[in-house]
């Protein structure tokens, strides 16, 4: 037999990995140090003995990390499944919850090999979060009593009713020791100079747990500490005893938890490394199946072990990240060195102090309810179900709150799905107008027939169709209604939004319609842009006047012209904008001025920063189907976003950045190119020694974006299913992906992209096809598979 050299792509691959191995090395002691103090105190929080977090955050990181699917997210004893695990330890007692642990690793395997990990995630996130938000408000209560020298309840609504007499019997020292961790947890990562530079690189968990124990060990204090006992009488599962039921819903419960968490944690996860790294030094994107069945493998050798639940955990996953990890070692390192710890440093763990733990894990709960999720759902109307779901959590547990939200959730949508408005009125000039707004369905056919019934049968009729969607009852009543209404020699206009039953009206059918544009209703009177020439000429046609912001009807405008030639010149411009003014307060007004009112006086909160080119061509409105208050626009020559501090910077591109990010807290910014754009035509064409124009000094923000297609460094930019067409759609693409990177220079985004809370998009729209693209994360590549239905219908 002989042997084979290694190939020169594993040689490669052995010579990188030897590479990463320090920066391995360093994120797993950072993650480390963050991981001891955090497990120690989830198990005093769920009542476990303090061995089962250190067995649970050592079986995290061996077990998780070598076989999960999310190379750098970090498993261990979770804060989501702390309420999950008291109440199995209240209820069976610690080997039973053992065991319960055991069988929820089995059901994770189980849905990992039927691939449901995706499933998990279509869950509402006001659910999710409503969940985490209710287990930190358990958390925080129970924890409380120990930070005030006292015993936590059995519930949080018990731990409510025996705080007044916890207060009146305080413990000063444990109470002292409590603000001192807490007092070092919140200023440590604020500290000051290059000292506090320095000292920031020890995470702030550990630093105040540390400083809480010297200050207790130095000053002789008498508090409860840790006690860890011998290993030899580490308790192991034994077979679950209790109601089959219970113990059934009590495996299910830690499934659902631990799954979501860890789910949503390595999804977060991702995003996080998105953010912040090139394509260069990116692990591959998370396997969620592969990661479900990590969690489950994990799950089985903990509890066997006396090892609390395991699930991913973002704190601990984001440690990971910006200490510099590169792959799932770091991850299995840090899972050993808690290993040793709980072999070597027993005597010195035994110094913690309870309080000083629980503090810690107290600052965990109230940091589970995040600010962030309340403005998120209240934007997207889910308020109810988000609290609702806090409340059940909170009053009933984690399986009956989850179960609430979603018997909420889903009555919310058959309500949204029921809401339907229809009304009728006669117009000036004889048309009745029916509007139905909302969705049409066999709810809303009893008052769709009634209301057009009232229409006579010769009549004009106009039908606005302002929802997305028409089942089949809605849909065979208008159009018998609509053969029935020309048979007797009426006629009818359909406008509005295309529904899913799209082409449910013929063509060759419909009535003619101004302009045939009905896609941007009704938040645009974009109706006769197609005809706008032609009617420049018509002497039919009646001109609106415009007097303190009321519009009305002018005389024809051949009369007009004959009585004030002045008029003439207006007709293409002032005369078009005030017809649009007019087509506004018509068609338009109506529909918007309830919400423009709120608007009005909540003030503005937009979901996104939306930076386009000034192309006429692009409608932001039409191509996001967006309305008032759901984009802050910033539009200007070749959708550039200028680096901080380059020459002939133009501040009010940053100043919108600035505003946008830091007052008004936007969740994304997006950068949208187009096809065709001057911009980046001027780009090409320029010519070394040409005169220096305002538009000239502007375009060197784009000068990067020419460097970025011409470097061998770069790939080039894709479109999905295709190449650029030519080398300004080329330019287009890579610019896009170029500004993209100006962005994150900027120090107000780079903040909030390194604390998790933002989100930065690449959008490509390509006018003549109008089709719409998004930048897929990790790589160049424009792709419309997710926006087909909307391309076609643009």
């Amino acid at each position: 037999m002989t042997a084979t050299s290694p190939t020169p792509t594993n040689k490669r691959i052995r010579r990188e990995s030897r590479k990463d191995l320090p920066a391995d090395l360093s994120a797993s002691i950072a993650v480390f140090l963050i991981a001891l103090p955090f497990s120690l105190g989830i198990a005093l929080a769920t009542g476990a003995p303090l061995q089962a977090g250190l067995v649970a955050a050592a079986v995290g990181g061996i077990v998780a990390g070598r076989l999960g699917g999310a190379p750098l997210q970090v498993s261990g004893p979770a804060a989501g499944l702390t309420v999950v695990s008291a109440e199995l330890i209240q209820h069976y007692g610690w080997r039973t919850t053992c065991a319960v642990t055991v069988l929820a690793g089995v059901c994770q395997l189980g849905l990992a090999l039927l691939r449901t990990a995706r499933s998990a995630l279509m869950v509402s996130p006001a659910i999710v979060h409503g969940m985490l938000a209710g287990i930190g408000v358990t958390i925080a209560l129970a924890q409380l009593h120990i930070v005030l020298g006292g015993t936590p309840q059995s519930s949080a609504v018990a731990n409510v009713l025996a705080l007044p007499d916890q207060l009146a019997d305080l413990h000063p020292v444990a109470l002292g020791v409590s603000v001192l961790t807490l007092l070092v947890l919140f200023t440590w990562p604020k500290l000051p100079g290059r000292t506090g530079q320095a000292l920031r690189k020890v995470p702030a968990a550990l630093a105040a747990v540390a400083t809480a124990t010297a200050f207790a060990a130095l000053t002789g204090l008498s508090l409860p500490r840790v006690d860890l006992p011998s290993w030899r009488s580490h308790a192991l599962p034994e077979l679950p005893e209790g109601p089959v039921l219970g113990i059934i819903a009590a495996v299910l419960t830690v499934t659902l938890v631990g799954s979501v968490e860890s789910l949503l944690s390595a999804v977060a996860t991702d995003k996080l490394i998105a953010s912040e790294r090139g394509t260069g030094n990116r692990p591959p994107r998370a396997d969620l199946n592969r990661e479900l069945r990590g969690q489950g493998a994990a799950n089985i050798v903990s509890g066997a072990l006396g090892g609390l639940p395991v699930a991913g955990g973002a704190m601990r996953s984001v440690a990971n990240v910006k200490s510099g990890a590169v792959s799932r070692r770091s991850v299995m390192l840090h899972g050993l060195w808690v290993l040793l710890a709980a072999g070597l440093l027993v005597p010195a763990l035994d110094l913690i102090p309870l309080a000083a733990l629980a503090a810690l894990v107290m600052a965990v709960g109230v940091r589970m309810v995040s600010a962030t999720h309340l403005r998120t759902v209240t934007r997207h109307r889910e308020a109810v179900v988000y609290g609702t779901t806090i409340v059940g959590v909170v009053l009933g547990g984690v399986l009956e709150g989850v179960a609430i939200g979603i018997a909420v959730a889903v009555a919310l949508a058959l309500h949204r799905l029921a809401k339907t408005r229809i009304t009728v009125e006669q117009l000036e000039t004889g048309v009745h107008r029916v509007w139905a707004r909302g969705q049409l369905t066999f709810l809303a056919v009893p008052r769709l027939t009634r209301v057009l019934n009232q229409i006579p049968h010769d009549g004009r009729a106009v039908i606005e169709l302002d929802g997305s969607f028409m089942d089949h009852a809605a849909y065979e009543t208008l159009q018998d209604w609509q053969d029935s209404h020309r048979a007797h020699g009426g006629s009818v206009e359909v406008t509005g939004r295309r529904t899913d039953g799209a082409h449910f009206f013929d063509p060759a059918r419909r009535a003619p319609q101004r302009g045939g544009h009905q896609c941007c209703r009704p938040w645009t009177p974009w109706q006769n842009h197609c005809d706008h020439r032609a009617m420049d000429t018509r002497t039919d046609t009646a001109e609106a006047t415009v007097t303190d912001g009321s519009v009305a009807a002018g005389a024809p405008t051949s009369a007009a012209a004959a009585a004030a030639p002045a008029l003439a010149p207006r007709r293409r411009g002032a005369g078009q904008l005030a017809n649009g003014i007019s087509a506004f307060q018509r068609d338009t007004a109506p529909h918007v001025r309830d919400e423009l009112a709120r608007l009005a006086r909540e003030g503005q909160r937009p979901s996104q920063l939306f930076l386009t080119c000034a192309d006429s061509r692009l409608v932001t409105s039409m191509i996001t189907a967006s309305g008032p208050g759901d984009l802050f626009t910033v539009r200007n020559v070749g959708n550039l976003v200028p680096l901080p501090g380059a020459e002939s910077t133009d501040d009010s591109v940053a100043a919108a950045i600035e505003y946008a990010v830091d007052v008004l807290k936007v969740d994304s910014i997006t950068v949208c190119g187009h096809s065709g754009c001057g911009a980046m035509q001027a780009l090409l064409n320029s010519t070394p020694g040409a005169p220096i124009t305002p538009l000239r000094r502007w375009l060197r923000h784009g000068l990067p974006s020419l460097e970025r297609m011409a470097s061998r460094h770069h790939a080039w930019a894709r479109i999905s299913g295709r190449l650029p067409a030519d080398a300004v759609e080329q330019l287009c693409l890579t610019n896009v992906v170029q500004q993209l990177e100006h962005l994150r220079a900027h120090e107000s985004v780079a903040r909030r992209l390194a604390e998790g809370t933002l989100e930065l998009h690449g959008m490509y729209f390509h006018v003549g096809e109008a089709q719409a693209y998004l930048l897929s994360e990790g790589e160049d590549f424009f792709d419309c598979r997710v926006f087909a239905t909307v391309g076609q219908h643009a």
